[in-house]
């Protein structure tokens, strides 16, 4: 299967509420576990990634630490202004070891997905690495 989030497919990070210099937010989609973007310490925080093009999407696997509830939003229009809940869950605490989950969200058709973390389970939490099934 295709992984439609990664940059070099053309894939991009088009917001982020936090930014860092040593850790911006297009690591998240550059395929990389050992480069990570880090937020500012509040929730919640978000970030879009934006497709080339129209996607049928199964499943997002996502590679973090410190997140403990995420959701998950397509968008609805071209814009990405309007957004609609595909999954919303909750990771369990890891202490040592990246948080991996595999999320099912069965999307027909979207050019955006907009990631909102609404807690942590510290007051920083990053986000090393999102892949799109599609």
């Amino acid at each position: 299967m295709l992984d439609a989030a990664l940059s070099s497919y053309g894939a991009q990070v088009v917001l982020a509420t936090s930014s860092d210099e040593n850790h911006p937010p297009e690591n998240i989609i550059d395929g990389k576990t050992e480069t990570l973007w880090i937020s500012t310490g509040m929730f919640p925080q978000e970030f879009i990634i934006r497709f080339p093009d129209n996607m049928k999407i199964f499943t997002v696997s996502i590679h973090s630490y410190n997140i403990k509830r995420l959701r998950i939003e397509k968008g609805t229009s071209d814009d990405a202004d309007k957004f609609e809940a595909v999954a919303d869950t909750e990771f369990e605490h890891t202490e040592s070891s990246l948080q991996a989950n595999d999320i099912p969200v069965n999307v027909l058709n979207t050019t955006h997905l907009r990631f909102l973390i609404l807690s942590g389970y510290d007051h920083f939490v990053s986000v090393h690495k999102v892949s799109v099934q599609s």
